[in-house]
């Protein structure tokens, strides 16, 4: 115990910033760096390892990888500001039905669409609280149910690729993978990339969202809309494809991309950007009017067509454009023959290049559009704070996994896991254990950057990578519906009526937290959920 006395004090000097409010980043950083240099005169520290910190630094910016997180943040943006989920949820519900089962469904089928297309959970969150909430009241869906399937489905960009998570995800297994294979003697492991893990947690995002729904269809299925309730206004299919279509090409091209090895997880995401600016600028004057969106959305405003004709058709244009640029890509054609001296165009290349010309003549189109509207200088506001916070935390967890190190915390975490009784197995649940513990006072980026680096090069040594990756991603779901600091809460919290209490939305969440655990289980008892996509793509 005397040997470990500056790792106990370093545990509860973190719980104790971390409880104290001080920013997370702050304490990730702070606390680390000043109890090295309390140390360091008792001979408790090498102040020499700090010198190792700015490489740390500029291997995280100099990340290619990394650079999809920002991205996939304006991807995000932009599709709020588009306003695409609340149409799609106003026509779906419109479609199926006004009964509570129906609406319910409409909302998990749609929170599913827009988690394919966007992980930004406090905008999807508020979106389902303001549009789906009165809906669902309305038709008598309990108070409870409707209160914990939005926080629930608001968090499933976590799992549903492309993920933010995945992303921070792979590049940590991925390291840590390596240093694990290197300490088994194995010095030329196959690469894990991001691609791998969406690939793997396609399947277990798909049978968490199959659970929710019979949670959520079977408890209400005795439920009927009151004799009182309005009924909903009817909704054709052209309606509902007109508003689904655009999304789901979206999801196709940028998944899509990454799963059939067209596109680096980093290309995806910008192809993504650019499908979102054209689905953005389609709607411009709708996502750029002030009285659209602070309270109850009106629904006027979400199916009226506002935006000019010509840049409707433009951007449809530009979009079809794109598609053509992707086909010639899968076909082989349009290549540019370099092996000579001289460059060689043949037709396919010309044809490539001057849809390359309308492509991004379309792009600067909607850009100035959206620049105008005033909604592109918002979301590049926006992205800017989300991923210097996002980035900011990398960094201060930098920091502290370095400085955990020189206090030889990473032998100690090593004696620990191999000492336990039992398997690889047994270790893996304990990680899980601790990540789970772990999620009700620390956000998800933290967790992935201490707990990987620490634990992922002994267990890993035994444990395929993919299905490690997966099983951390279902269980970092968890922590955005864990109270006290379950940041799904707090955004269903700023926008739920009050006469819905603080404790009844902690109540619930406890069967959607129950059914991820769930589903946590059923990936750990069968890995092939998470690895046989990923066997079956890429080999």
């Amino acid at each position: 115990m005397i040997e470990h006395a500056w790792l106990i004090v370093f545990g509860l000097s973190l719980l104790g910033g971390i409880l104290s409010g001080i920013p997370v980043m702050l304490v990730l950083a702070g606390v680390p760096v000043l109890l090295a240099f309390i140390a360091a005169p008792f001979g408790g520290f090498d102040l020499s390892y700090l010198q190792a910190y700015p490489q740390r630094a500029f291997g995280v910016m100099s990340n290619s990888l990394l650079l999809a997180v920002p991205l996939f943040v304006l991807m995000g943006i932009l599709l709020e500001k588009s306003r695409v989920a609340e149409r799609m949820l106003m026509q779906v519900g419109r479609l199926l039905g006004g009964s509570p089962r129906a609406l319910v469904a409409a909302v998990l089928m749609i929170s599913t669409l827009i988690a394919a297309s966007t992980g930004i959970i406090g905008a999807t969150i508020v979106m389902l609280g303001l549009i789906s909430l009165p809906a669902m009241r309305r038709v008598g869906v309990p108070d409870g149910t409707a209160s914990g399937l939005i926080c629930a489905a608001g968090t499933l960009g976590q799992i549903i690729p492309p993920s933010i998570v995945l992303i921070l995800l792979g590049d940590q297994v991925a390291n840590a993978y390596l240093d694990a294979q290197q300490r088994a003697g194995n010095f030329a492991p196959d690469a894990v990339t991001v691609g791998d893990l969406f690939a793997g947690a396609l399947l277990p995002g798909l049978v968490l969202v199959a659970l929710y729904g019979v949670y959520a269809v079977g408890i209400l299925w005795k439920h009927e809309a009151p004799a009182s309730s309005e009924p909903m206004p009817d909704s054709s299919l052209a309606d509902v494809l007109r508003e689904i279509v655009p999304p789901i090409l979206l999801i196709l091209s940028v998944l899509g991309s990454v799963l059939a090895g067209v596109a680096t997880p980093t290309e995806a995401a910008a192809i993504g950007v650019a499908g979102t600016i054209l689905i953005t600028a389609a709607r411009v004057r709708a996502a750029g009017d002030d009285e659209v969106m602070p309270g109850v959305v009106p629904e006027a405003a979400l199916t009226q067509r506002l935006t000019p004709a010509w840049l409707r058709i433009a951007m449809s244009l530009t979009a079809a454009v794109g598609f053509g640029l992707v086909a010639l890509r899968l076909a082989g054609v349009g290549r540019v023959d370099l092996s000579a001296a001289t460059v060689a165009m043949g037709p396919g290349a010309m044809l490539a290049l001057g849809l390359t010309v309308l492509l991004v003549l379309g792009l600067v189109i909607a850009v100035i559009a959206l620049w105008r509207a005033g909604v592109m200088a918002a979301a590049l506001y926006e992205t800017v704070k989300v991923s210097a916070m996002i980035f900011g935390i990398i960094l201060a967890a930098s920091m502290l996994s370095l400085v955990f190190r020189g206090f030889e915390g990473d032998v100690w975490v090593h004696e620990m896991l191999t000492g336990l009784p039992g398997d690889h197995r047994t270790m893996l649940l304990i990680t899980l254990a601790i990540i789970f513990v772990m999620g009700f006072v620390l956000e998800f980026v933290e967790i992935v950057f201490i707990v990987v680096p620490l634990v992922g090069p002994i267990i890993l040594q035994d444990v395929d990578p993919v299905w490690f990756a997966v099983l951390i991603a279902l269980n970092l779901q968890t922590s955005f519906l864990t109270p006290p600091f379950g940041f799904a809460l707090f955004y269903y919290r700023s926008v739920a009526p009050a006469d819905i209490s603080t404790g009844a939305i902690y109540r619930s969440v406890i069967p959607f937290v129950l059914i991820q655990l769930v589903t946590l289980a059923i990936v750990f008892l069968w890995p092939d959920l998470a690895t046989w996509l990923p066997d079956m793509l890429f080999g």
